[in-house]
């Protein structure tokens, strides 16, 4: 079967600073990850988290984690691929 991994990157660095692996792609994988990254590095204000336009991205749950982590979400351009360029190559 198929295995998922959802990362956060640190575009500043270009290191992967939370992670979640799971077997589906649910909202809960990303969830965790945006956790993971979260708790272990205690960003200060001004921090943009940028993603695709899945649906674990939209979902109003993930938005209200943002929003209390006070984390401004960017999102890509339908058809851009460019946005996502980082995280893709390290996928790859």
């Amino acid at each position: 079967g198929w295995c998922y991994l959802a990362s956060v990157m640190d575009l500043h660095t270009k290191k992967i600073i939370g992670y979640c692996f799971s077997r589906s792609m649910t909202t809960d994988i990303v969830l965790k990850a945006l956790e993971n990254a979260y708790t272990t590095q205690q960003p200060k204000d001004g921090v943009v988290f940028h993603s695709d336009l899945g649906s674990q991205y939209t979902s109003d749950e993930f938005s209200e984690r943002i929003n209390f982590y006070g984390i401004e979400h960017s999102f890509s351009h339908k058809g851009c691929p460019y946005d996502n360029a980082c995280i893709e190559s390290f996928h790859a």
